[in-house]
């Protein structure tokens, strides 16, 4: 296992967010992370990264995987989105924690960047301003750059919100690429569920409480599903 979570709590400071939160993620697997807002899904992903350690239980990685191994697509801040520097810059900045001490971008480092931006059909952006893009063009240079970081393990965190729907369908079909063809192990957050079962072969849903983890064949199964399910079938009808 990658990931292994074992009865975690999520909180800040006094306020407790989700708790008796148990999962593991295998090497290979696509897992979504589902649930209400402010059920915890950010923080938990937070915790993986250390950003901000769970307040109780245990967060362990398996696998040889190192925790600043782990690349990661945030949710963008509309700051964030105006942020003005050339595509190629942001790609690179990926690679910050190969550099350690160092305070350059070696050849393999350019050559490494260079090879993400080719993989996502960046590249002949790289010389462009970031924030001249489209969203759905953005969000492929910033899945680029969390690839500089990793080949093992992507950690994404709503990263369709605000695309449009060509492309939502082509950030999914990138993410399922590099799933299935690179072996890149997913973990994503989505508010979708009906994408979530579509795309993920792992779902954790998560309340305050986890209402369920397995695969999303037996996801499908059960009644926290069903009822999640029809209750968006009713806000999109």
């Amino acid at each position: 296992m990658q990931i292994i979570c074992n009865n975690i709590v999520l909180g800040y400071e006094n306020h407790i967010v989700s708790q008796n939160i148990s999962f593991s993620v295998a090497r290979g697997e696509y897992l979504c992370i589902v649930g209400e807002n402010g059920a915890g899904k950010s923080t938990l992903m937070k915790a993986i990264l250390g950003l901000h350690p769970p307040v109780s239980g245990q967060l362990s990685f398996g696998d040889g995987l190192k925790q600043n191994e782990i690349g990661y697509l945030p949710q963008q801040t509309s700051l964030q989105r105006d942020f003005p520097a050339s595509v190629q810059e942001v790609v690179l900045s990926g690679c910050l924690n190969r550099c350690g001490l160092r305070p350059f971008y070696n050849r393999a480092e350019r050559e490494l960047s260079r090879s993400r931006m080719e993989r996502l059909g960046v590249l002949p952006l790289r010389n462009r301003c970031y924030r001249e893009l489209s969203g759905g063009q953005q969000q492929r240079v910033l899945l680029a750059r969390a690839l500089c970081a990793t080949r093992r393990l992507l950690l994404l965190d709503e990263p369709v919100s605000g695309l449009d729907p060509a492309a939502t369908a082509d950030m999914y079909a990138i993410i399922r690429r590099l799933n299935r063809e690179d072996g890149i192990t997913v973990v994503m957050i989505s508010h979708d569920i009906s994408s979530a079962v579509r795309e993920a072969d792992h779902i954790l849903h998560l309340s305050h409480h986890p209402l369920f983890f397995g695969t999303t064949e037996e996801y499908l199964k059960s009644d926290v599903a069903k009822a999640f399910l029809r209750a968006e079938e009713g806000i999109t009808a």
